[in-house]
Order: structure tokens, then sequence, then C-alpha cells
């Protein structure tokens, strides 16, 4: 029997994490019965995107790179459709992966369901319900072409039956007769693997930039609504660096150079006053292996990244979220996430509430048992192979 040919589709260095971990469970388990083409879109041009990159985390390199480069969205989503529909037609595969909700996940689950092949979507049913954000676009048409929907929560699979998707669909599946599966989630497999191979790759970082266990706050801050926008800017970095005066507790920021060039605009004199403390640490931007690292050594994590939130209960760290909804809605109802936006008083609120009350946050099994590539692997080729 011949093997089953999956296109694996990525357009960013988040997604080429995500699809690591399938292509370890192809590589081991699943070898003799799939057969791998890894579709890279260049969605986002990265210089850590190199051999060293995909060295250091034991992943295989593209068998296609598109080149699409950055741009505004519609020229960055048609591009992407136009070069990825020759590949789909090229390799004729029996599915094509994509996941999350970037434009290069949009643009292959187009390609590909126009052309009739199905789509397979990992992540599907993430909601934030705030249509104003290009990512709740492309998630929601990203399931709504696809095939086969793996959702990583309960949550998330709820939200696909409220849609219309039915759990009780029986084969053959098909675009308009979609399977939906809970499946965990594949970066909770990423974590422990990547974790593990942190301290074994990067044992001595923290050592290296003058940090201790347990003894400094991780903070992140990319989103657009929060670097281009001055007022909001201001208010997140006044705010903490008041409050890691206060608690004299040490604030590492590894932050892109447009973040840091935003804060020097919009308040120089805070930016000034921030880089002068010694509790606060301004660092380079870190590969994903160090920031496992900080990831799982912090006392706490202050972010508006949407996988930062997640991976924080995956090393159980309490999280102040810089934004007024999330994704992951099931941590906040846990309590160990807590949505500030980027007011001063909600920041402190939860800065307070989670410093004080570490022993009494507890963090469930939500996203599974750290096997869902290979749940995902074995379902699809039960779908395709019938």
């Amino acid at each position: 029997m011949s093997k089953l040919k999956i296109l694996n589709i990525v357009g960013a260095r988040p997604q080429i994490i995500k699809a690591s971990a399938i292509s370890r469970a192809i590589a081991g388990p699943f070898s003799k019965e799939i057969e791998e083409v890894i579709v890279h879109t260049g969605q986002h041009y990265d210089r850590e995107l190199s051999e060293v990159f995909f060295d250091e985390l034991e992943i295989r390199m593209p068998d296609h790179n598109l080149q699409v480069g950055s741009g505004k969205h519609g020229r960055q989503t048609g591009l992407i459709l136009e070069r990825i529909e020759d590949v789909i037609m090229n390799e004729k595969p029996d599915c094509v992966i994509v996941y999350g909700d970037t434009n290069s996940t949009l643009a292959a689950a187009l390609a590909a369901s126009k052309q009739h092949y199905p789509v397979v979507h990992i992540e599907a049913g993430m909601r934030s319900f705030n249509k104003t954000m290009p990512e709740e676009l492309n998630r929601i048409m990203a399931d709504h072409s696809s095939t086969l929907l793996f959702a990583p929560t309960n949550t998330a699979f709820k939200n696909l039956m409220a849609e219309g998707f039915r759990p009780e669909n029986m084969a053959p599946y098909n675009i308009n007769n979609p399977r939906i599966f809970l499946t965990g989630d594949i970066m909770y497999d990423n974590s422990l693997f990547y974790a593990e191979l942190a301290e074994r790759k990067k044992h001595d970082f923290l050592k290296k930039i003058g940090l201790a266990d347990d003894q400094f706050i991780l903070v992140t801050i990319h989103r657009d609504l929060n670097t281009d926008d001055a007022v909001r800017l201001t208010s997140i970095f006044r705010t903490l660096a008041e409050l890691s005066e206060k608690n004299g507790i040490t604030l590492v920021m590894p932050l892109h150079p447009r973040t840091i060039i935003a804060l020097k605009k919009s308040a120089p004199e805070l930016h000034e006053k921030m880089t002068g403390t010694g509790l606060i640490r301004i660092i380079r931007p870190v590969s994903f292996l160090e920031m496992i690292l900080l990831e799982k050594k912090a006392r706490m994590i202050i972010t508006d990244s949407g996988g930062v939130q997640k991976e924080s209960h995956f090393f159980s760290k309490p999280c102040i979220v810089l934004r007024k909804e999330t994704e992951w809605v099931e941590l906040v109802k846990n309590g160990t996430v807590r949505l500030a936006d980027a007011d001063p008083g909600k920041i402190t609120e939860a800065w307070d509430y989670f410093m004080n009350n570490k022993e009494m946050l507890h963090f469930p099994g939500f996203y599974g048992d750290g096997k869902a590539a290979s749940t995902i692997l074995r379902e699809i080729i039960e779908v395709f192979r019938s």
C-alpha cells in the first residue's frame, strides 16, 4: 500500500514549531504510513529562520519555500494563494494540513478546498469573538473550508458545535460533511519535548544573563494594538516599571527593536528610566528554546501573546494578559490567567493577586496528555484511507 501524502503548510516561526510535533510523529511511529511534504510560505521574513534555527530545534528544512514575504493582508494572502495553488496541483496530496490563524492558514485552506483537496485544520474552533482581528477571520474561514477539524480544547470543540459542526457526522467525510475531533494541543506535546531539549542545550542561559529561578517576571509585548498605540504602550510600561520598583522584583523583557523604538518615540523619559534601572532587563529577542526556559523558570508571565498565555499554563505559571479578550477562555475561568488590557488598575490588581496567592492556583490538564500529534495522525489515516 502506498503512503498517505500530507502537505504540511507553515507560514511563520510559531507554525513551524507547531508543525514539528507532527513531523516528529511522522518520522517515528508513522514513517511507514505517511509521506510528509513541508511547505513554508515565507509569510514572515525572519533572520532566525536559518539552518541554525532548524538545527537547534531538530526540525527538518521545508521542501518548498514560496518566499512571499511581508506586506498588507490582501496582497500577502493573494500571493500565497497564487503560489501555493501550483504546489498543491503538482504534489497532489491526500490532504493539506494548516495551523491556527495566519494569512498562510487562510490562503492554503482556500487554495486546497477550491481545488477539492481536503483541508485538515489543527487548532480548529479557537475564537476570540472579535472580528476586528484579522486572525479571527482567518480561523473562522479556515474552519469552514475544512474536512477534518482538530479542536485543542473542550471550549474550541463547543465553539465548532455552536457554528453548526456536528460531532455525529459519519464517514465518508468531506467539506460538506466534516469531522470534528477533540485532540488536545500539539503545543503541549512540543512544550514537553522542547523543555527537555532546552535544559540540555541552553542549561547555562539564565546564568549568563544573571537570572535565578523564580526570581523574575517575564514580560512579552509584540501585538500591534499595544506597540502602535502610544497611549496603551506608555500606560503598560509605566505601570510595570512602578510595580517592579515597588516590589523589588526583576522584569525580563525580550523586546523586538520595533517595540523599543515605539517606546522611545512615545515616551523617551520613561524609556530612559526603564533602561536605567537594574530591576528592568530589556534583552534581545530570544530563541524558542531560550523562551521556553524563561517561561519555565519565571515567577509570573505578563504578555499579549496567545501562545505564551497557553505556555504559561503548561509550566504552571500565572499570567496577566495585556488584551481585552483571549482565545484561551478556559484559563481565565480557571483563574490562572487574568485579562488586564492596558488598564493600570487591572494590571496592578492582577499582579497583587498572583504574587500573594500563588499557592492557591491550580493548573488542570486542559490541553491533553502530550500525545496530540499521534492522535491527529491516527485520525488522518483512518479518515483518508477509508
